[in-house]
């Protein structure tokens, strides 16, 4: 403060970027950015996209900042996700296209400290609502994109990946560039706008009315792959609800009990892989999916300890990519499941560290959500569930909106349940209504 009173430049720039309007502005358009990336890069070009996820780093970088004093910044990272982003920096040594490593690198950190500065900036409760109210957006755009493309004008958008399939009944594709990754956003906003109504953060008619929207979506997108994820995510749902009915005091052979029926469950889903495919009619995808696997699977053998060199999404210019071109309509720009795609990008320390990751993000998550009173801990446990299971067919889990929330649930569960801090206080047992 000068001598007349008014507050200096520095103070109003402190006050500006403290503000919780600031970060709940930041939230927001970082997940804008994230979900909205393909249609972004399509309209204004990759250099339009990272010089906006470049802008909010740094708006959010001040923020974090100008907030430094009310930040608990102990055990801010869980050293599982420390260790891969590690790892996937060590790749540039050894990657067999050193500067396009070094440019995927500073992308996918920029997505992580997004997320990061979610985490850390706002509540549970708020980061649902800062979701729902993008996805909602994301979805009403995309349906009404579909209709104009569809029905208005009966043209497909090449450049936006629309291809004009609404007055057919599908396969539509949104914003989102696929059908499935359109199943996979729906999918996540359908979790985010279940815990809104449930949790009455949002009218009770705006909340059933975005639940439809979503099922509309996902219905249109027609993709049998996203069925087989509705079906874990609902068996998840069951699960935890049931779980979360126990008494204290056993709910840890219930969770033990949930653990054995899962890997029956999984084994059973093995052994009958092939009449499941055909039941679902996802031959055509899946045989497109295996074809690629078994090319990757031969180019692994080459570097299988410590991989290629992290890349993100595949660039047809650079060797090895452009072999696995099966033809010249389909170029795929990832390996279609997040696993093999760190396995080949990261080697098999990486996958390790990748999987381990993964793994405990989702205990902790699963775990709190099991054990804490507000449903509001159970979108974290269940998006994983989206996100972990739809990796299994896409790699959308290691880029942009994928990556992002990803972060955001690890780091959220890390915190509240982390080893670290089992040395300075018990984890608090909250019984449930």
């Amino acid at each position: 403060m000068n001598t007349r009173g008014r507050p200096t430049p520095r103070e109003l720039a402190t006050s500006f970027f403290a503000s919780p309007r600031l970060a709940n502005g930041l939230t927001t358009l970082s997940v804008a950015v994230a979900v909205l990336s393909t249609a972004i890069e399509a309209i204004i070009g990759w250099p339009g996209l990272i010089a906006m996820t470049t802008a909010l780093v740094v708006l959010a970088a001040l923020s974090l900042v100008a907030r430094r004093e009310s930040i608990d910044w102990h055990g801010l990272l869980p050293i599982s996700l420390l260790a891969f982003i590690g790892w996937l920096g060590l790749s540039i040594f050894w990657s067999q296209y050193q500067w396009a490593t070094l440019g995927a690198i500073a992308y996918f950190v920029a997505f992580t400290a997004l997320g990061l500065y979610i985490a850390l900036m706002r509540d549970t409760i708020q980061i649902v609502r800062s979701f729902g109210d993008m996805l909602r957006f994301v979805l009403v755009a995309s349906l009404a994109l579909e209709i104009f493309s569809g029905l208005l004008i009966d043209t497909p958008l090449t450049f936006l990946g629309v291809q004009a399939n609404l007055a057919a009944g599908g396969p539509i594709q949104g914003l989102l560039g696929t059908r499935n990754q359109l199943g996979i956003v729906a999918l996540i906003a359908a979790v985010t706008f279940g815990t809104e109504l449930r949790t009455k953060s949002i009218r009770p008619g705006v909340a059933i009315a975005s639940l439809g929207l979503a099922a509309v979506m996902m219905g249109f997108s027609r993709s049998a792959l996203i069925g087989g994820v509705i079906v874990v995510l609902a068996a998840a749902g069951l699960a935890l609800y049931v779980l979360r009915r126990v008494a204290p005091e056993h709910r840890t052979m219930a969770q033990l009990s949930l653990l054995v029926v899962a890997a029956v469950l999984a084994l059973g889903a093995w052994l009958f892989r092939t009449r499941i495919v055909s039941l679902s009619n996802a031959g055509g995808d899946l045989d497109y999916r295996l074809a690629l696997w078994r090319q990757m699977t031969a180019f692994i053998g080459f570097n299988p300890l410590e991989g290629w060199g992290w890349i993100g999404y595949w660039r047809s210019e650079l060797l090895p990519f452009p072999a696995f071109a099966l033809s010249e309509e389909r170029v795929p720009i990832s390996a279609l499941n997040a696993y093999l795609d760190v396995w080949f990008q990261l080697g098999l320390v990486g996958a390790a560290i990748f999987v381990g990751l993964v793994g405990l993000a989702f205990v902790r998550s699963w775990l709190l959500a099991g054990q804490r009173r507000s449903i509001v801990y159970a979108w974290p446990a269940l998006v994983l569930v989206v996100l972990l299971t739809s990796a299994l067919f896409e790699s959308s889990l290691l880029v942009e909106y994928g990556w992002l929330t990803f972060v955001v649930c690890c780091v959220k569960a890390s915190r509240e349940l982390s080893w670290r801090k089992a040395f300075e206080r018990p984890l608090e047992q909250e019984p449930l209504d």
